[in-house]
Parts: structure tokens; sequence; C-alpha cells
């Protein structure tokens, strides 16, 4: 698969590696030229401008901040069209606040700004080191990945790349519940870190769930 990376930090990092590695053609892109060459270096990619990674990619990646991301694919127009555009932000602002509350989800914005592009919500409710190991595997169960989409091609494919970091894709439901991903990783990173909690003991047992 041909995968273009928007963005030059760690995720970008994080989940470029083990894609690489899986046999993926990688273009990794950045508004800094010199950051996207030492990056795509490191992992054995190639390396260009953002416009040239989002022409590359079947799939791309946009692994930049909240609201920077929006700017970006609206900037690059035509050149998603058609694409699968994978969002992996997280819109968690000071006091770990959720900074679309009330709007559209930073998944809804990313279409609004790229509407030929198919937009799907994955890779959120993770710090970049999970994704970093080799596989995310926790008292022997594979990380569960939720993936949230309205297009069956696009849904397939990133189910398909979540399985090359050593995941199991979880289906999320349409694009309309990426706020709620996002929503979990707001709370989730403030009991993780404010709090120092143990976030996954607020769930039960799946036979426990429903009553």
């Amino acid at each position: 698969m041909r995968i273009g990376v928007l963005g030059t930090g760690n995720m970008a990092d994080a989940l470029a590696t083990p894609w690489v590695r899986a046999g993926h053609q990688v273009t990794v892109g950045g508004r800094d030229a010199r950051k996207a060459e030492r990056l795509a270096e490191r992992i054995g990619a190639r390396s260009g401008g953002l416009r040239a990674a989002a022409e590359f990619g079947e799939v791309v990646l946009s692994a930049l901040p909240f609201g920077v991301g929006a700017e970006v694919v609206r900037e690059l127009g035509a050149a998603l069209a058609g694409k699968v555009l994978l969002d992996c932000s997280n819109p968690v602002g000071p006091g770990f606040r959720l900074l679309t509350d009330g709007g559209p989800s930073a998944a809804r914005l990313l279409a609004q700004a790229a509407p030929g592009a198919r937009v799907v919500k994955a890779f959120n409710l993770c710090h970049e080191d999970v994704w970093r190991m080799r596989p995310p595997v926790f008292d022997g169960r594979p990380l569960a990945v939720p993936v949230c989409g309205d297009d069956e091609e696009a849904l397939a494919r990133v189910s398909e790349l979540v399985r090359d970091v050593g995941c199991a894709p979880l289906a999320g439901g349409g694009l309309e519940r990426a706020g709620l991903l996002e929503a979990t990783a707001a709370l989730f990173i403030g009991l993780w870190v404010g709090e120092g909690a143990d976030a996954q003991a607020i769930a039960p047992p799946l036979a426990h769930a429903a009553g």
C-alpha cells in the first residue's frame, strides 16, 4: 500500500515505522523539509513536502496537531480527492478539556476541509510509545483499536494498517462517532495523567457489561 504521512512528529514516527516494516511504501511530508528527510531516512521511507506525500498516498495519515490538520488538508485540496484520510489527532487542551466541545469532531472538521477524501478516525487513544511496541499486547491480548468511518473500503484499508501495527481493529461505527473517541481520549488522558488513575479499570468484563 502507498501511504503518505503529513507531519514529522512522534505520531508520524510511531505509526509510519511499523508500516514500513510491514512492506508498505511510505512518503513522509512536512513543512520542514529537513525534518521530513531525517524521519524518512531513519525509518526507511521517502521524503517530500506535504503535497508530495498527499499525492503519493492511497492512504494519507494526518499526524498533525488539532486545528493545523484542517488548515493543511484544505490547502492540499484536490490532492486528497478519493484518498483515505486517516485522522489520529486528539483535540485536548489545558485541563484535559475537549477543544471541540459543542462543535464538530476533529475528524469531521478534516472531512469538511477535504470533502473529496474518505476520512477515518483511529489510533487516537494511546500514547505514541504504545504504537512502538512490537507488538502492543497486554495480558496476552493484542490491543484493540476502534476505527470509525463511513466508507467500507477506507475502513478495510485502515483495519489492515491496524493489524500491521500488531493490533486488532474494532468497528467503532460511522464517522459521526469519531467525537466519542475523541471525548474518550480526553477522559482517559485526564485520568491517566491528571489523576494517575488506572482508566482501564472503569470498564467491567464483557460478561457483566449489559447487566
